[in-house]
């Protein structure tokens, strides 16, 4: 990728807030990847004509330019789906932050409109490129588990914009599936107190060797972003996480990712695993929100 580009791919970024705005500033500096990418402009429901020098267009201007190659979907993920099909309909790239949607029927979908349409459908996963998720990537190898834990929590989130709490707290459970392999559900409870904006989503998993996993999502007002793991091996126990360094420029980490897609430069084999992986923490969030609804 150090390579001169010979061309650049159009880019639009759909959705300003938190991770759109950090992907506008990796695509207007000077970066490997973004010498292969043109920022051409970004789409929002808010009328806010420019910003960070860059013009706003319309999402019908957006679809039907031949300019534009390439969507990054930084929506609500309510949006992700609807935005994800007509872009790849009009026969753009598309790169989304997770997750890609909120059912795994519609991933399923969508991925096999990318396939048709011969477009790039990239899942952002920042939380794979932490140095925590190194450190423990390297802790777990080779060793056997007997139980482990996951625990995370934060203030609220609404649901109607992100999801059920197994969908919008996906990135902890990739964490689980990519250290321990393809997990099966067990069972999982929804305690929630609507009042007070509290939640308490508790899911027990099991790996292909029967061992047990508890993930733990806890929201409320006041709650710090936080999370505790606990894993016990047959050769010892790795309880909460060290400082490991602090985790720079994880959003164009991804974004080389993509360029890299783009370009080819991934085997099918590669992308074969990660949209196994993808898919299979979609199903199992599916499948986590209907037990916790049925038992309502």
């Amino acid at each position: 990728m150090n390579a001169e580009p010979e061309r650049k791919f159009g880019v639009v970024v759909v959705g300003i807030g938190r991770a759109g705005s950090v992907r506008i500033r990796d695509l207007q500096n000077p970066h490997a990847s973004s010498a292969y990418l043109n920022l051409i402009g970004f789409v929002s429901r808010r009328e806010l004509g420019s910003t960070d020098g860059l013009q706003q267009i319309s999402l019908e201007g957006a679809l039907s330019s031949q300019e534009v190659e390439v969507a990054y979907i930084c929506s609500e993920s309510s949006s992700h789906e609807d935005y994800i099909r007509q872009f790849l309909n009009a026969g753009k790239h598309v790169l989304v932050e997770y997750p890609m949607t909120l059912s795994w029927a519609a991933a399923k979908e969508l991925w096999a409109l990318a396939e048709q349409k011969g477009k790039v459908l990239h899942e952002e996963h920042v939380e794979l490129l932490m140095e925590e998720f190194a450190f423990l990537k390297k802790e777990v190898v080779g060793k056997d588990l007997l139980k482990g834990s996951l625990v995370f929590t934060a203030g609220p989130l609404e649901e109607e914009r992100f999801g059920f709490p197994a969908f919008s707290g996906i990135s902890r459970l990739t964490w689980l599936v990519s250290l321990f392999g393809e997990l099966s559900l067990v069972s999982a409870t929804l305690e929630e107190r609507k009042e007070d904006q509290y939640m308490k989503m508790t899911v027990c998993l099991e790996t292909e060797n029967k061992s047990p996993l508890t993930w733990i999502e806890e929201k409320a007002p006041g709650l710090k972003r936080n999370r505790h793991l606990s894993f016990h091996f047959k050769s010892g126990s790795l309880e909460n996480m060290p400082n490991v360094g602090v985790n720079k420029n994880i959003f164009l980490k991804d974004q080389n990712i993509f360029v890299q897609k783009l370009l080819g430069q991934f085997s099918e084999e590669e992308l074969a695993a990660e949209k196994k992986r993808i898919l299979h923490c979609l199903w199992l969030a599916g499948e986590i929100q209907k037990h916790c609804r049925s038992k309502k």
